[in-house]
């Protein structure tokens, strides 16, 4: 009885250090007023059926957007080896810069949207080390042709690259090495911009991302869908984001920190256009999607990055606006 006493409370002990830990971590006060944008990925909007560049314009200029990530994907500026199309990119960088909107934009061969891994058809069956090698090209093109652009105000290098729980059959193991050439061939070509590194919010540890990077982001996912039990709903509550930057500031030095992916569009588990209208809306509720945005308003980010955009024009053209309205009072409040 002695021996289960003393080992009740030395856990005791832990319990309650870790506890002291974790709340004094936790503080971080919320900000007063929240910078919100959105990321566009002009595939995902073609799939969906949408006029892309229409959809574009009218983000601009209905919903009054001034902050986005943009994304440059290797499969789409290069479909043929060694010629470069940046037509699609320069037109969203170019109105964007036309009213005054900043754009943070993508490189690399892990970017957002899945497959996760935008590889041309040329070079997928290509060796890795020479695989590297084109992916360095591609990139010296497209941060060389993009860098003179004012309103581009940050180089995001990859998405989420220590996450190798996920996509790990189209992206492989992550090359750290490679990662890190990648992040100084950018800051190479452009020293005079920023580096922004992302990691998961729910399944990364942060500390890899975070120190690759001049600045960091994290996602939010409240709401995920596993085909064996169905609905999941984060565990986690704001002060974890709250905790998780604070201890990354107190070990590698603090840094500026967005909330890069905050999703608002449902997770689904099979093609979307295969999905039933009214299992999209119940996986993205309008109560769900406020109850996301309240969420993220407590986890003291102060600029915030909204996912799912593109989703929301294809439900207006299925007969709910919902979403759309519920984002013009996001961007042009009263």
């Amino acid at each position: 009885m002695t021996i289960i006493k003393k080992i009740l409370k030395i856990f005791f002990c832990v319990a309650l250090i870790f506890f002291a830990v974790f709340f004094a971590l936790s503080f971080r006060s919320d900000p007063e007023h929240i910078s919100y944008g959105v990321t566009f990925s002009k595939p995902y909007s073609d799939y969906l059926g949408l006029q892309s560049k229409e959809v574009f314009i009218s983000i601009l200029d209905d919903l009054k957007i001034r902050k986005f990530r943009l994304v440059a994907y290797w499969s789409e500026v290069e479909k043929t080896r060694g010629t470069f199309n940046f037509a699609d990119v320069d037109f969203e960088v170019r109105e964007a810069q036309m009213r005054g909107a900043k754009v943070i934009l993508s490189v690399g061969r892990r970017l957002p949207r899945w497959p996760e891994c935008h590889i041309p058809t040329w070079a997928k069956d290509i060796p890795w080390e020479d695989q590297k090698k084109e992916i360095l090209a591609y990139i010296t093109e497209t941060v060389t042709h993009f860098r003179t652009y004012e309103n581009i105000t940050y180089w995001q290098v990859e998405n989420e690259p220590y996450l190798s729980v996920f996509a790990k059959e189209n992206c492989g193991n992550l090359d750290e090495d490679f990662l890190l050439e990648e992040i100084a061939l950018v800051k190479k070509l452009d020293p005079t911009r920023p580096v922004l590194v992302t990691d998961s919010g729910n399944l990364g540890l942060w500390s890899g991302a975070w120190r690759a990077g001049d600045t960091f982001g994290t996602s939010v996912y409240m709401y995920l869908w596993n085909p064996t039990i169905g609905e999941i709903k984060s565990i986690y509550t704001p002060s974890f984001y709250k905790v998780k930057t604070n201890l990354m500031s107190l070990l590698y030095g603090a840094k500026k920190s967005f909330l890069i992916e905050l999703s608002l569009e449902p997770w689904l588990i099979e093609p979307i256009t295969n999905v039933p209208i009214e299992t999209q809306i119940d996986k993205m509720s309008m109560p769900k999607f406020d109850e996301i945005l309240n969420f993220a308003k407590k986890t003291g980010f102060d600029e915030q990055y909204l996912w799912g955009i593109e989703w929301w024009y294809f439900m207006k053209n299925k007969g709910h606006p919902e979403y759309l309205e519920r984002a013009k009072r996001i961007f042009t409040p009263s």
